[in-house]
């Protein structure tokens, strides 16, 4: 039987064996841990399905494969396989460099390949019994964010000559979009002059001496943080709102409930509080005061939701990924610090799941532990806004009756898609935050 790179998301088009827990000529039964595997996001242990013996390991540790390739064979206890293979093993392959997020813009060699594509769309030979094939490059999903569903064909056609299928009308079954709408479909301008391509790694080398820089590869992570951020720059239009928080009361009110905490025999708290466990909640009970902006764009329409899902930023060793949350606002101080620890401990070890980090419509970034003052973050798709937390800070400030006093102040930048929400909506949101922040006592009732 051939053992297979799983699939483990929508959008991981491959992984990387870090691990063989078996070596070739030894028994496995079903269960048996096989191989680790590492994506962008995750890792995890792929287990055998079968009983009999690894007898050829296709892919080695520390090598990449494409989601579906054969990576192992099992023989049974005869010492046949359950498959006759005659075609060679596949070979591992190399990570492929990020894709641009946006694509260039059509031209006529471009549309000629659309064209030479409609002319010949006969499936190329496949054998169901050895790896199944995966495209080199991921053209998105099937089924659109509005519904209408596209053909891998039309996907790819669109892809290559760089055409918006959310504007398209599928002239298909049940309006799906097919090849025939991506060779109709009207194509964009030229790029206007000064609007740069992206440089390649031959172009920036060349700028620097020799032997004065180490070549570092990109890993999963990295790659996809990059064309992730890259798109989201360019195609969510960010709009930015600050404002400064006096958080002396939410000190005050951390600091009594963590020395309230109760202690084990060994004298260690049940719960330690921090600052950031009262912003998440902050931010989930604002989005159920200002639902319109507990939503996101879904390229035909806006998706409104009932709970508030939040994610917050962990940092990882060479990237970041982003946990949730789920429906904050139900969940008490305590609940939501025991699982921000939890989601941040798994995420560093990238023990994650999909569900655990896919979704939301918000999110948190909080760089005060670096004594970072304020700064503006980049909206993770598909989120709709986040909000960018600084370091606390002792400042004057002016009282009711004319005097001055100083006061614990805190910077929020929340970052907003203006596709969704409006100046005066996001200001809406912003207030609703503070107002929480600033009498902290609302957010225990």
């Amino acid at each position: 039987m051939d053992v297979l790179m799983p699939q483990l998301g929508e959008t991981v088009a491959e992984g990387k064996i870090t691990k063989w827990f078996k070596s070739a000529g030894e028994a496995v039964k079903p269960g048996d841990n096989l191989f680790e595997i590492e994506t962008d996001k995750v890792s995890m242990e792929v287990p055998s399905t079968t009983a009999g013996v690894l007898a050829e390991i296709r892919v080695p540790a520390g090598a990449v494969a494409p989601v579906g390739a054969v990576v192992g064979v099992i023989a049974d206890g005869a010492g046949g396989t359950a498959t006759k293979s005659d075609r060679p093993a596949p070979q591992p392959v190399a990570p492929p460099a990020a894709p641009n997020a946006a694509p260039a813009a059509a031209s006529p060699a471009a549309s000629a390949a659309v064209s030479t594509a409609l002319a010949d769309e006969r499936p190329p030979a496949l054998n169901p019994f050895f790896e199944v094939r995966t495209p080199e490059r991921n053209y998105g999903p099937a089924r659109l964010p509005g519904g209408v569903t596209i053909t891998p064909l039309a996907r790819r056609l669109a892809g290559e000559a760089g055409i918006d299928v959310s504007q398209l009308r599928g002239s298909g079954p049940r309006g799906r979009i097919v090849a025939r709408d991506i060779a109709d479909a009207p194509r964009a301008p030229d790029a206007a002059p000064g609007v740069a391509a992206a440089t390649t790694a031959a172009e920036v080398k060349a700028l620097y001496e020799a032997g004065s820089y180490q070549e570092v590869p990109l890993d999963g992570m990295r790659r996809t943080i990059a064309a992730r951020l890259t798109q989201a720059a360019q195609t969510i239009p960010h709009f930015f709102l600050t404002t400064d928080a006096d958080i002396g009361k939410l000190i005050a009110l951390r600091e009594e409930a963590n020395n309230a905490a109760p202690k084990d025999r060994d004298g260690n708290p049940a719960f330690k509080l921090s600052v950031n466990d009262f912003i998440v909640r902050a931010l989930a009970l604002a989005l159920q005061a200002v639902p319109a902006a507990n939503a996101v764009w879904a390229g035909d329409r806006i998706l409104r939701f009932t709970h508030s899902d939040i994610g917050v930023a962990v940092a990882l060793d060479g990237g970041l990924i982003t946990p949730l949350i789920r429906q904050a606002e139900t969940k008490s101080l305590t609940v939501i610090s025991g699982e921000i620890k939890e989601l941040a401990a798994r995420a560093r070890g990238k023990k994650l799941k999909p569900a655990e980090y896919q979704g939301g419509a918000a999110a948190i970034s909080n760089l005060g532990m670096y004594g970072v003052r304020e700064f503006a973050a980049i909206i993770n798709p598909p989120h709709a806004t986040i909000l960018a937390v600084g370091a606390a800070r002792r400042q004057a400030i002016e009282t009711k009756d004319g005097g001055v006093a100083f006061a614990s102040m805190l910077s929020l930048t929340l970052s907003c898609d203006h596709r969704v929400v409006d100046g005066a909506l996001g200001a809406e949101l912003l207030a609703a935050i503070k107002r929480l922040i600033e009498a902290p006592v609302t957010m225990l009732v």
